[in-house]
C-alpha cells in the first residue's frame, strides 16, 4: 500500500482524532496495555507546573556541594537521560552520567568516577523491580552508607518510579531525598518527556522550559485539527510503515554528531514498539555511511541534522542511486524536544498500519525467564550451565553468515565492558559484515540492548543473524543481597553471564539463528 492510499485511508477512518481520543481500537480490539499506555500524548503539558521545582532541586544540590549525578536505570528509564548527558555536555548544572550495564568493569568505572559525598544517585525504574537497577541500587547505596553513614546516605538518592512500586517503598524506608512518582499510564520507551527524562535533564542544566516548548509545538502540529499533510508524526509514521511493508524495513538513521545520542533512544522506541507478531521495523543506528554498493534494497535512510551543517556527499550518492532518504533539519539541539514527541506519535501511527500494539512487549519476558533459570542453576550448583561457544575468528563468522539471504540483518551483541576501544573494534566487525554481505547491521552492549532491541529480536519475522560475544571476567564485584547488608549471593559477572545465556536460549527457542563466541584470557576482539 503506497503513502497516498494510506493518507486517504487515515482521513476516512479519522485515525488521528481517534488516537487523541485514546481509542484503543486504532490498534487492537482488546484495550489491554493500550488504554493505560497513552499518557505520553499530553504529559508535556501536565508536567509544566513541576519544572520550577526541578530547577529549585538543582540549585539546592549545587549549593550543598553536589557536583555529579549518576543515573541508575535500564532501557526507557536511562536512554533519554543519556541523550541529555551527551547532547548538552556544556550545560551549567551537575555532571550527568548513566549506568545501564551489569558488566563489572562498567560498574567499577562508575564507582571510581563518583565520590558518594558529592554525588546524587537517581534510581529510575517504572516497575520498581528491574533486576539490574535494584542491583545497582544495592551496590551504590551500600557504598554511600559506608562513606557517609546511615543518617546521610539516603539524602544522596532520588527515585523515579510508578506509584506503589517496590522502589517507592524502598525510598521511604531508607529516607531518600525524594521520590518522583511518574504517570503510570506511560510506558518506559514513551517517557522521555516525563520525570524520567526531564528530571535528569534539569539537573544537568538543560533548559527544560525551552525543550518543552518545542515538544508542545510538536504536539500541536500532530493534533487532530492540524492538516494531515502538515502533521509530521503522521507523515513519518505512514512513510516508514509503508516502506516496511514494501520491504524497506531497515530504517537507517544518519544523525548530526551534535545529536548522535538521540539514535539509541529512537532505536528502542521503534524496535520495541514494532517488532512483534512476525512484523517489525529494524532501526539501524551508529552504522557509518558506506558507498551505494554496500547496501541491499531493504534500506530507508533518515537524516536528522542541524541547520547550517554542510551536506553529506555519501547520503546524496545513496539518494542518487535510488535509495529513499528522509531529511529532517533542526534549528538547534533544543529542537530534540520536537523529535521526542514526533517520533513517539509516528511510532503509534506505524503500529496502526502494521496491525500491532506498539505499547506492549510480549517477547521481552522470555529472556528474563531463561536468565532466571540460569540463576537458579547457579544457586543450586555454584556455577552457570555450560553452553557451547567458539573462539572469535573471521572463519567462525564467515561460516555462520553463509546462511544469510537478502533482507536479513546482522545483530552483534557484546556482553563486554563498554569502552571506546571495544566499541571501535566491534564497529570494524560490523562494517566488515555490511560490506561483504550487504546486510543491515546493529550493535548492542548486553544486557543494555535487552531493554531496547530484545523484543524485536524475538518478535519479528525471524530474519536476524545473532552473534553473541562474551568474555572471561576481569575484576568482579559482589551484588549486595539488600540495602545495608554485607551478604552477597551473586556477582555482577554472574548476573551478566546469566542474562547472556538466557537471551541466547530465548533466541534459539524462538527459532533464531545464533552464534556464541567467547574471548578467553587475553584474547583480542579482532577478526
Amino acid at each position: 500500500m503506497d503513502t497516498n492510499t494510506l493518507l486517504n485511508q487515515f482521513e476516512a477512518d479519522k485515525i488521528i482524532s481517534r488516537i487523541w481520543k485514546r481509542d484503543h481500537t486504532v490498534w487492537k480490539p482488546d484495550p489491554t496495555e493500550i488504554t493505560n499506555r497513552l499518557g505520553w500524548l499530553d504529559i508535556i503539558q501536565r508536567v509544566q507546573p513541576e519544572l520550577p521545582d526541578l530547577v529549585n532541586l538543582r540549585e539546592s544540590l549545587l549549593d550543598e556541594g553536589y557536583t555529579h549525578v549518576l543515573l541508575l536505570g535500564m532501557g526507557g528509564s536511562s536512554l533519554a537521560p543519556e541523550v541529555f548527558a551527551k547532547t548538552f555536555p556544556d550545560a551549567e548544572g551537575l555532571h550527568l552520567a548513566v549506568l545501564d550495564s551489569t558488566d563489572p568493569g562498567a560498574v567499577l568505572a562508575a564507582d571510581r568516577s563518583h565520590n558518594p559525598a558529592h554525588t546524587l544517585y537517581i534510581v529510575a525504574t517504572k516497575s520498581g523491580g528491574t533486576v539490574e537497577t535494584l542491583s545497582f541500587l544495592h551496590y551504590f547505596y551500600n557504598r554511600a552508607l559506608k562513606t557517609l553513614g546511615e543518617a546521610e546516605a539516603g539524602r544522596h538518592f532520588i527515585a523515579i518510579t510508578d506509584p506503589g512500586s517496590k522502589l517507592e517503598k524502598l525510598a521511604q524506608a531508607h529516607n531518600f531525598r525524594a521520590a518522583y512518582l511518574n504517570d503510570p499510564d506511560i510506558g518506559g520507551r514513551f517517557s522521555a518527556l516525563s520525570f524520567f527524562g526531564l528530571l535528569p535533564a534539569t539537573l544537568r542544566g538543560v533548559d527544560t522550559v525551552q525543550l518543552s516548548q518545542h515538544a508542545i509545538q510538536a504536539a500541536i502540529t500532530c493534533a487532530p485539527d492540524a492538516p494531515l499533510e502538515q502533521n509530521p508524526g503522521a507523515q513519518i509514521g505512514i512513510k516508514i510503515a509503508a516502506a516496511a511493508l514494501q520491504g524497506r524495513d531497515k530504517l537507517t538513521f544518519v544523525l548530526s554528531p551534535k545529536i548522535a545520542a538521540f539514535g539509541d533512544w529512537v532505536e528502542q522506541l521503534i524496535a520495541e514498539s514494532t517488532g512483534k507478531e512476525g512484523r517489525g521495523i529494524l532501526p539501524v543506528v551508529g552504522e557509518p555511511l558506506g558507498s551505494p554498493e554496500s547496501y541491499g534494497k531493504d534500506r530507508y535512510f533518515v537524516h536528522i541534522g542541524i541547520e547550517g551543517e554542510p551536506p553529506i556527499a555519501a547520503l546524496d550518492a545513496l539518494e542518487a542511486a535510488g535509495h529513499p532518504v528522509m531529511r529532517i533539519s533542526l534549528a538547534d539541539r533544543y529542537a530534540l524536544g520536537e523529535q521526542f514527541f514526533i517520533w513517539e506519535f509516528a511510532t503509534a501511527v506505524a503500529g496502526h498500519i502494521l496491525g500491532i500494539n506498539p505499547f506492549d512487549q510480549p517477547n521481552v519476558e522470555s529472556a528474563k525467564v531463561m536468565a532466571r533459570r540460569m540463576m537458579k542453576t547457579y544457586r543450586e550448583t555454584g556455577s552457570l550451565p555450560t553452553e557451547k561457544s567458539a573462539p572469535l575468528s573471521k572463519e567462525a563468522l564467515a561460516g555462520f553468515l553463509e546462511a544469510a539471504v537478502p533482507g536479513d540483518y546482522f545483530s552483534l551483541q557484546a556482553y563486554l565492558t563498554p569502552t571506546p576501544q571495544t566499541e571501535a573494534a566491534l564497529q570494524r566487525i560490523r562494517l566488515w559484515v555490511r560490506d561483504t554481505k550487504k546486510l543491515a547491521t546493529t550493535l548492542g552492549f548486553g544486557p543494555r540492548f535487552l531493554h531496547s532491541t530484545g523484543q524485536l529480536h524475538k518478535g519479528d519475522r525471524g530474519n536476524g543473524l545473532f552473534v553473541q560475544i562474551t568474555s572471561d571476567a576481569g575484576d568482579d564485584l559482589a551484588i549486595p543481597d539488600g540495602m545495608g547488608g554485607d551478604t552477597s549471593s551473586v556477582t555482577f559477572q554472574t548476573l551478566k553471564m546469566a542474562q547472556a545465556l538466557g537471551d541466547a536460549a530465548a533466541l534459539e527457542q524462538a527459532g533464531r539463528r545464533v552464534l556464541r563466541l567467547h574471548i578467553t584470557g587475553d584474547g583480542e576482539l579482532e577478526i
